[in-house]
């Protein structure tokens, strides 16, 4: 009697088996891949309520990061600036432009801008800015270069492994305070050891277990 099925069907199961674990392999890879912070996060740039250029501002006319965000060396958030920082400067400068209507309109009113945030950790995630400020971790270490931005946009991924890679080897990262802001600081050649250094004298401890950053 004839075989209903040619001989190389005997193989089918294997094949089979063989396409689905590659294809649940590459699927969890692509999930984990392309679905990882990295890219679903860095170029997030949202559209503000008013332009506002960060390239012109901090960039050409220097002005210092803290003067805007008056609380990243004391508060574990950074702080939004408040209508009074802009008209500071916009009483008098360029009082008339109609760039700035919704910001004098912020001002008579006494109502804030709604700002969109950039940048915003998870629920379930402590960061407190102050104490990576205060001890040596630039703005641009995670912020990117923003002087040069004429829109702000996500430029790090701000995943768990990207920060522990960080607190696992800080001496890196650690810049002199007075450094804090300098978007174009380059690591020296002594980094190391002067990042080693900080971290005797400061006594830092990054938290790499689990309980560091969810409470």
């Amino acid at each position: 009697m004839a075989q209903l099925f040619p001989k190389w069907s005997n193989k089918l199961p294997i094949y089979i088996l063989m396409g689905l674990v590659l294809l649940i392999g590459s699927l969890t890879f692509s999930i984990w891949y392309w679905g990882s912070p990295e890219f679903t996060d860095v170029g997030y740039s949202p559209k503000q309520p008013i332009k506002y250029s960060h390239k012109f501002h901090a960039g050409e006319l220097g002005l210092d990061c803290r003067y805007c965000h008056t609380k990243v060396e004391f508060s574990a958030n950074a702080g939004v600036p408040p209508t009074q920082t802009c008209m500071n400067c916009h009483a008098a400068v360029k009082k008339d432009s109609l760039t700035l209507e919704l910001v004098q309109l912020s001002w008579d009113i006494q109502r804030p801008i709604e700002w969109v945030r950039v940048y915003k950790s998870p629920d379930y995630v402590y960061f407190d800015h102050s104490i990576h400020v205060n001890n040596g971790i630039g703005c641009s270490s995670c912020h990117g270069d923003v002087k040069e931005m004429e829109t702000v946009f996500q430029a790090k991924s701000l995943s768990m492994g990207w920060c522990l890679e960080c607190h696992n080897n800080p001496e890196n990262y650690i810049r002199p305070l007075d450094m804090i802001t300098d978007t174009k600081w380059i690591a020296p050649q002594n980094q190391v050891e002067f990042g080693l250094q900080q971290i005797k004298e400061k006594n830092i401890t990054p938290p790499t277990e689990c309980t560091g950053c969810h409470r």
